[in-house]
């Protein structure tokens, strides 16, 4: 009976997703992002490679930036997600730039299964918003 529990436990850890899972291309549910995460030294990052606005208009700007001076730049291969570092099973302590209202937020990224994250950014906690990814394949 004990090994059965010990055996069973073991599997459930084995089932955890490790935090490098999140390498590789997501579908976001806003705009149908494509989001592709690498690692970037230590930690990851990830840049927009398509959406709705890139498909439209495959050099559309990002005009909702709130710094004036980065307004000229294209949506396609813009750094949504920085300067993450790993924290046990997930990834804290990173910033989310949000193209749609050029806000920026902290974030936290948390594996769920190899084909599943949640995506969290806040603006201060409580106001936080999160998403749930899919991977693309």
């Amino acid at each position: 009976m004990l090994s059965t529990l010990f055996a069973a436990l073991l599997a459930a850890q084995s089932s955890a997703p490790s935090p490098d899972s999140v390498i590789g291309t997501w579908h976001s549910p806003t705009k149908n992002g494509v989001i592709a995460i690498q690692h970037c030294g230590s930690s990851i990052c990830g840049t927009l490679e398509n959406g709705d606005d890139i498909r439209a208009h495959p050099d559309a700007k990002d005009v909702n930036n709130k710094d004036a001076a980065q307004r000229g730049r294209t949506l396609k291969g813009l750094t949504m997600l920085s300067g993450f570092a790993k924290d046990g099973d997930v990834w804290t302590g990173g910033k989310v730039y949000n193209p749609n209202d050029g806000g920026t937020y902290s974030g936290k990224i948390t594996p769920v299964d190899a084909d599943t994250l949640k995506l969290r950014g806040c603006i201060i906690w409580p106001a936080c918003k999160t998403e749930t990814w899919t991977r693309i394949r």
